[in-house]
């Protein structure tokens, strides 16, 4: 528990993020390649062969290449919500997200913590990003994950809809 709390928040301004602890480093996505979403449409695992460190926290990539265009702008590829689930995001919780489970809308990353998750946030792909670009502006960004995880789990926010509400 307490490798989850240090991984995902880093004294820097990507807290939080979603990341995990690998001996001293925090690795983002749990190593998932963020620049691959957008060169090759598509996930691939990073390798400790192809690292970069930004603002504290590892990223990994399949290649030197993938590595070279991270470097020269991290920004544009950093998932949205510290890669956080989107659809958590959009009710101010930061849980979740796959590496695998993702989406480019407009130039931006947004990750998804499965395929439930995934399919509530296309219910309403820019209303879900409206909410959940609030959120993170005014609740979440700079703040601690699991604080933030268990404010929201107890107070929901006023458009909160359960899975079941959201299957209907």
């Amino acid at each position: 528990g307490c490798a989850a709390m240090t991984a995902q928040n880093p004294s820097s301004p990507l807290r939080p993020v979603n990341a995990v602890t690998e001996g001293d480093k925090r690795v983002m996505l749990k190593g998932y390649d963020v620049v691959a979403y957008f060169t090759q449409s598509r996930h691939a695992i990073g390798s400790p062969q192809f690292e970069s460190v930004h603002e504290g926290v590892t990223f990994r990539f399949a290649s030197a290449e993938h590595k070279a265009l991270f470097d020269k702008d991290p920004a544009k590829y950093q998932p949205q919500y510290g890669g956080y689930c989107a659809n958590g995001i959009a009710y101010a919780i930061p849980w979740g997200g796959d590496g695998d489970t993702w989406l480019v809308v407009d130039g931006k990353l947004y990750i998804n913590g499965g395929p439930g998750s995934k399919a509530a946030f296309m219910l309403d792909v820019p209303g879900n990003i409206k909410l959940a670009d609030k959120y993170w502006s005014e609740e979440v960004r700079g703040n601690h994950s699991f604080w933030q995880r268990a404010k929201r789990m107890v107070f929901r926010v006023p458009h909160y809809k359960s899975g079941e509400e959201l299957d209907r």
